[in-house]
């Protein structure tokens, strides 16, 4: 059942006068060593850490975590769900300004993401700029696993 909150913009003009508004919560995602495991294959990245659960055991977090950039790439899912842009043609992912990691997310976590609007601007030749801050959350801890900047182009 959802649990988060949205909010709906009528049109991506209306973006510009939402700078620093928390545009609602995302629903909780389960972090699963399948995950992790097709993950590691499409990028190459099989270091132990995450895809040994057994040699995990014995290391520094007690078990395997999800990449970094795993945790990152469900930021489209994370908007998606939050910021619904209506009566626009296109939605781009324009890219990303900042990311940090500031704690490792256990296989078998939760997480999900806050998400405020940091910026909107007008563009020349059409549509909206938007730059959101994800903060995100692991159930039952107090540190951020992830603290992202993403930009999107609404037209």
């Amino acid at each position: 059942m959802p649990t988060g909150t949205h909010t709906e913009i009528a049109t991506p003009t209306d973006l510009l006068d939402l700078p620093g508004s928390v545009l609602g919560t995302s629903n909780w995602v389960d972090i699963t060593q399948d995950q992790v495991d097709t993950f590691a294959d499409a990028t190459g990245d099989h270091q132990w850490i995450h895809v040994d659960p057994q040699r995990a055991k014995d290391g520094p977090f007690g078990g395997t975590i999800a990449h970094g950039y795993l945790t990152l790439s469900l930021a489209p899912m994370f908007l998606a769900e939050v910021v619904r842009v209506q009566h626009c043609s296109e939605v781009l992912n324009y890219g990303v300004n900042k990311v940090r990691f500031p704690a490792p997310v256990p296989v078998g976590s939760r997480v999900r993401s806050v998400i405020t609007l940091t910026a909107a601007t007008e563009r020349t030749g059409g549509g909206v700029e938007a730059t959101f801050g994800l903060r995100y959350e692991i159930e039952g801890a107090d540190r951020p696993p992830c603290i992202a900047e993403t930009v999107y182009l609404y037209r």
